[in-house]
């Protein structure tokens, strides 16, 4: 029979215990020696706690305290979590159970573990083959307000540019502010298991802060405050947070909100009226992008496993559309202050030329809100009517 010579069980001996115990042969028990006697009043209780047998030696002199059986039903009882659910070659699984909690995916997870309440706990319902590259993509793709973006740069815009840039971004940063509460609040009902997806929508969310913060500091950049929020506006943002359903949720925000948004960003980057504004709708856009391409993962992903989503996506944006139906949507100063940057000037042509400009921006982003809804198959006459009832607001 193997033996093992022990001090005090507080001084590191139950780690070597337990090293000891699992190596031993089947059927095989350990035999424990040790000089303080009192051991062996220890040893029965931690064998009794860990579920194995423990026999005291009669013999007090022989140094032989005695000898432990390991146990045959465990206290700890364990199920692997990797396993359970039918998990793909990826190691995910369809279905992640409650009881679970909070452990690594593929965890040894003890039975007693109490049941935790994720919403968001079957693969159909959030995942996207996309999401593990996405997210590598993020981490990679971090940037810092800080040393990326050149604040010093010299510059001098007139007042009335300088307002029109404000309102931009005092429009901007209500529609992130929406941009980073709609994720965060499903990011609460996400079984862990699916963490490359809880992942992704994390950086998405710090992604959103980073915007809000840079929109803010331009606007203070020459010492201004925020310009105006519009009722039609802040309604047109509500709808987005009062979704309950995840699936909807996200393709009302990015795949047609934030895709319009990469255009309006884009558009902002060609005719911004100073090389900071122009940075920042650059960097923000290139998140923005990325948004996008999970929210079109994802629901390809849950197409393929139910069509029958698509009638629920048409609906809500016809739903959307009639609730916001008697709202003024997009606020006029936003939608002037737009035209002025694309004209440049307060010359008559150059107006003209820069309300050119803003309707060719208006039929991007509806051209490129008809490609996504395409490419999630629905129809060519589908596509463009859904298209042209998006809100007024762009996001």
């Amino acid at each position: 029979m193997p033996t093992i010579a022990i001090d005090r069980l507080d001084q590191g001996s139950a780690l070597l215990l337990k090293h000891a115990l699992r190596q031993l042969p089947a059927g095989e028990g350990l035999e424990v020696r040790g000089d303080d006697d009192t051991l062996r009043v220890h040893l029965a209780l931690w064998c009794r706690a860990q579920g194995h047998g423990w026999e005291a030696a009669s013999d007090r002199d022989s140094g032989v305290l005695g000898w432990i059986t390991p146990g045959t039903s465990q206290r700890l009882r364990w199920k692997n979590a990797q396993l359970t659910g039918s998990p793909d070659a990826s190691g995910v699984a369809d279905h992640a159970q409650a009881t679970w909690g909070l452990a690594a995916r593929g965890a040894q997870v003890e039975d007693a573990t109490p049941a935790f309440h994720f919403p968001l706990s079957d693969k159909a319902a959030l995942w996207a083959e996309e999401a593990p590259r996405l997210y590598t993509q993020a981490v990679n793709a971090q940037w810092n307000p800080d040393t990326t973006i050149d604040w010093a740069q010299a510059f001098d815009l007139p007042e009335d540019v300088e307002d029109a840039v404000v309102q931009v971004m005092t429009y901007m940063i209500e529609n992130e502010n929406a941009a980073l509460l709609v994720p965060a609040k499903f990011l609460a009902q996400m079984h862990p298991h699916f963490r490359e997806v809880m992942q992704l929508l994390a950086i998405q969310v710090a992604d959103e802060a980073r915007h809000i913060e840079v929109f803010t500091r331009r606007i203070a950049l020459r010492g201004r405050v925020p310009g105006l929020s519009s009722a039609g506006g802040q309604a047109s943002l509500k709808t987005l947070l009062d979704t309950p359903d995840f699936a909807i949720a996200i393709f009302l925000l990015s795949v047609l909100g934030e895709g319009t948004f990469v255009n309006l960003l884009n558009f902002l980057n060609s005719h911004a009226p100073d090389p900071v504004t122009r940075q920042i709708a650059r960097l923000a856009a290139q998140d923005e992008a990325r948004h996008v391409a999970f929210g079109m993962a994802h629901l390809q992903y849950q197409l393929a496993r139910e069509p029958g989503l698509r009638d629920r996506l048409a609906n809500a944006i016809e739903q959307r559309f009639d609730t916001l139906a008697t709202t003024d949507g997009l606020n006029e100063e936003v939608l002037d202050a737009l035209l002025l940057l694309a004209a440049g000037s307060w010359a008559p042509d150059a107006i003209r030329a820069g309300q050119e400009k803003l309707e060719t921006l208006k039929q991007d982003m509806a051209a490129g809100r008809r490609l996504r809804l395409l490419k999630l198959g629905f129809s060519d006459a589908q596509a463009t009517h859904l298209s042209e009832l998006h809100t007024r607001n762009f996001m």
